[in-house]
C-alpha cells in the first residue's frame, strides 16, 4: 500500500492540538468535581496523594529520555525539565516537587507517606509506570511526542488555580504555587517540542507515530483519574492498601 501524503506542517500541529479539545484530561468527570468545589478533603487528598506519584516519576521519564539521546544541544535543552522538577542544588526548594510537597503537606498528608507512594492506586502505578516505560523504549520522536500534552496543560491549571481557591479554605495561594509556576514552564516545554516533531517527522508514518504517542499520554492522564474516581466518588471502591480517607 502507498503510503499516505506527508502533511504540511500546518497540517501535522493542528492534527497535534486537535487531540487536546477531544481527549485531555481536563473533560474527566472527576476533574468537574474537584474544579467545582464538589469533592470533599478526604476526596482532595487522595487525589493529591495519588499525583503525586506522577509529578515524582517525570524526572526519571526526562532522564530515561535523556540516556538515549546523542545530540548535546538537545540535552542541554532537556535537561532544564529534571531541574524544574527536582529543583537544583542551589534552590531544591524551588523544584515542581517540593512545590507538590508543600501542597500535601497544606492537606495534611504526612510526607514520608507520600514520599513513600505505599498508598496510591494500582491503576495510578500502572498508568505512570507505562508512561516511563514508554519513553524509555519508543523511538526519541515518539518519546518527545508524547510530552506534548503540555500544551493543553494551562488552561486546566487556570482552571485548577481558580476552581480550587474558590472553593476550598484549606487551599491558599502557596498550596497552589506548582500550578502557577507550570503556567510559564508548560507553553516553553511545549513549544520546544512542537518545533522539534514536526521539524523531525519526515514521512507520513512517523507523523502518525507522534499523533499516536500523544494519543497514549492522553490515556495515561485519563486513567489515572479513572482509578481516582472509581476509588473515592463512584463506587467508592477502594484497593486493599490503598490511602483511606476516613483512617487519616
Amino acid at each position: 500500500m502507498t503510503e499516505q501524503k506527508l502533511l504540511s506542517a500546518d497540517e501535522f500541529e493542528a492534527k497535534l492540538r486537535a487531540i487536546g479539545p477531544e481527549r485531555y484530561h481536563d473533560l474527566h468527570p472527576f476533574h468537574k468535581l474537584l474544579h467545582g468545589g464538589k469533592l470533599n478533603k478526604g476526596q482532595v487528598k487522595a487525589w493529591a496523594l495519588n499525583r503525586y506519584y506522577y509529578q515524582c516519576c517525570i524526572p526519571q521519564k526526562d532522564a530515561a529520555l535523556m540516556a538515549r539521546l546523542t545530540d548535546r544541544e538537545l540535552r542541554r535543552e532537556w535537561v532544564h525539565r529534571i531541574e524544574d522538577h527536582d529543583g537544583t542544588a542551589e534552590g531544591p526548594e524551588h523544584g515542581g516537587i517540593e512545590r507538590w510537597l508543600k501542597l500535601t503537606d497544606a492537606l495534611g498528608l504526612d510526607r514520608a507517606y507520600v514520599m513513600s507512594t505505599e498508598g496510591i492506586l494500582p491503576g495510578t502505578r500502572f498508568a505512570v509506570d507505562a508512561y516511563v516505560r514508554f519513553v524509555y523504549e519508543r523511538p526519541q520522536l515518539e518519546a518527545i511526542a508524547s510530552s506534548l500534552t503540555e500544551m493543553f496543560a494551562p488552561s486546566i491549571h487556570r482552571e485548577r488555580i481558580a476552581g480550587m481557591l474558590e472553593h476550598y479554605s484549606y487551599i491558599n495561594d502557596d498550596t497552589v504555587a506548582y500550578f502557577r509556576r507550570r503556567l510559564d514552564q508548560a507553553p516553553r516545554d511545549a513549544g520546544f517540542a512542537l518545533k522539534y516533531v514536526i521539524a523531525n517527522a519526515e514521512t507520513r508514518k512517523e507523523q502518525e507515530a507522534c499523533v499516536k504517542a500523544l494519543l497514549f499520554k492522553t490515556q495515561v492522564l485519563w486513567s489515572q483519574l479513572d482509578a481516582l474516581h472509581y476509588a473515592y466518588v463512584v463506587p467508592g471502591l477502594i484497593p486493599p492498601g490503598a490511602y483511606v480517607p476516613e483512617a487519616d
